[in-house]
């Protein structure tokens, strides 16, 4: 737990250094740096059995999630996200993780923005003693409903928790954003 307290605190002082840059960028660059928050639902195949099997589970877990990205500019964002997947545990599997790093969006077409990711952090569960450092690779794409919200049509990624076993969970999700700058 003073684990996680202290990983959340970096992220919120990053934060505010980022908002600190946002806020002396010139206008004639033509991007202003924006931060948006929202929340998802996941489906993710944990890739663990139970009962000390890495392998497929016979039940995808569901959960919530939160995410807050930070657009620099054009060219240069970050992302951070929370997963927690607590329904429909096959032997009392569940995982939660806590995920920060770069996200680049491709391009913007009609609205729609489909970016990658690469993401670190860590990663735990009801079948660990502590935590896992987790990376995650992925890519998604994101629907600007109006000035304020989004759809976040589609996230996918593959993680990769670095356990002995290696174990390679993977699952997609979907939400909605606000824009708060």
């Amino acid at each position: 737990m003073k684990r996680t307290i202290e990983f959340l605190s970096s992220i919120l002082l990053a934060s505010a250094a980022f908002s600190a840059y946002g806020q002396v960028t010139a206008a004639a660059y033509g991007h202003q740096a924006t931060l948006t928050a929202g929340g998802f639902g996941s489906m993710y195949q944990p890739d663990y059995a139970g009962n000390g099997i890495a392998q497929a589970s016979p039940n995808y877990l569901f959960g919530p999630g939160a995410y807050v990205d930070y657009k620099a500019s054009r060219w240069v964002g970050a992302e951070f996200e929370g997963r927690w997947l607590h329904f429909n545990e096959y032997l009392g599997v569940n995982e939660d993780t806590y995920l920060l790093g770069p996200k680049v969006p491709v391009g913007t077409f009609k609205g729609l923005t489909p970016y990658g990711k690469v993401l670190f952090g860590i990663g735990g569960g009801s079948y660990l003693s502590g935590h896992s450092t987790v990376l995650a690779y992925g890519g998604g794409v994101d629907y600007r409903l109006n000035k304020r919200f989004s759809l976040r049509a589609v996230d996918f990624e593959y993680q990769q928790w670095l356990l002995n076993p290696h174990i390679y969970p993977w699952g997609i999700s979907v939400g909605i954003g606000y824009k708060i700058f």
